[in-house]
């Protein structure tokens, strides 16, 4: 464990390299540390003491993107270029059954936010120059079935891929995975063998690397429940499949490839580690985690609930 600073719950999380990581959450509270963990620095961002932040996405020590969830004006997205010590909000939601969930980037200036269906179809903006955010129009936007939405668990709903793929992960009465090869113009679904049809159940997190891709979740009312929550893909995320009819983890919310073969997965009732691309897992902690996210084995950390900050040191297990 490290120390943090404050006792906040963390959901996003984003490690820039071995020295610079951002972690954002509970209270309008943003940290972030400059030499690998060792001291953090706290900030409130002004005006948000009472948003959560669920996602943030970080491109240096200066530049960082946090986005807040909740509906209508609650879900916002701020930036900071100069290390946190200002904060400039640069979208309000200003669709009152919109709940944004997740944000992600191509690049410093390329990027998407994403909401939970309004209308029977999924929400989306996208800012093109960094600064200003535009909707992408409802033609392009995904259909969604009756009674299903994305999880705001692990800041991960929406990831890219490359210079322009896009994945939108959801859970409820489906779970699918949804691919844009063209940063959101047109889309693909692919059902995934995880458990859904409960409010609670369907897909938490996901990572791709290459043509690899692993998601996971469960049922987070259940927590223990260890079937149907785990899936890979050998695709680059066109399909998804199991491997083993039970787990030796329950629920989980985040993934992380720290490389080709060495995986990680976290969640409420711990964490595990994979040394052979999913095919066994071990089990690191029982620790409560949110999230997970690497720049290789230099630099794994997790974050969780009451300002839990961990960063995991191949070689001493």
């Amino acid at each position: 464990m490290l120390d943090a600073g404050t006792d906040a719950s963390f959901r996003g999380l984003d490690v820039v390299s071995e020295k610079v990581v951002w972690a954002s959450g509970t209270g309008g509270t943003v940290i972030r540390t400059t030499d690998g963990g060792e001291t953090w620095k706290v900030f409130k961002v002004p005006g948000a003491e009472k948003l959560d932040f669920r996602d943030i996405e970080a491109f240096d020590e200066k530049t960082a993107y946090v986005l807040s969830i909740g509906n209508g004006a609650s879900s916002r997205i701020y930036k900071t270029v100069d290390g946190g010590e200002n904060w400039k909000l640069q979208f309000t939601n200003e669709i009152e059954e919109a709940f944004f969930d997740s944000i992600a980037f191509w690049d410093k200036k390329h990027g998407i936010a994403q909401s939970d269906p309004v209308g029977g179809k999924y929400v989306f903006y996208k800012t093109e120059d960094g600064e200003t955010w535009n909707r992408i129009p409802d033609s392009w936007a995904p259909s969604a079935k009756e009674g299903e939405a994305a999880f705001a668990a692990s800041g991960t709903c929406v990831i890219t891929e490359g210079k322009h793929g896009l994945f939108l992960i959801t859970g409820g009465t489906d779970a699918r995975v949804l691919y844009s090869p063209d940063s959101g113009k047109t889309w693909a679904s692919s059902s995934a063998p995880m458990i859904h049809g409960g409010d609670g159940t369907g897909i938490f997190g996901i990572a791709v690397r290459g043509d690899r891709g692993v998601i996971v979740g469960g049922d987070y009312t259940k927590p223990e429940h260890n079937s149907a929550n785990i899936a890979y893909s050998n695709d680059g995320g066109k399909t998804w499949q199991t491997r083993l009819k039970e787990n030796p983890f329950g629920y989980r919310s985040g993934v992380t490839f720290v490389t080709d073969e060495k995986i990680i997965i976290v969640g409420s009732g711990g964490s595990d580690i994979s040394q052979d691309g999913g095919e066994s897992w071990v089990n690191i902690d029982e620790g409560n985690w949110n999230v997970v996210d690497s720049k290789g084995k230099k630099a794994v950390f997790a974050a969780g609930p009451g300002g839990r900050i961990g960063r995991y040191e191949f070689g001493h297990r």
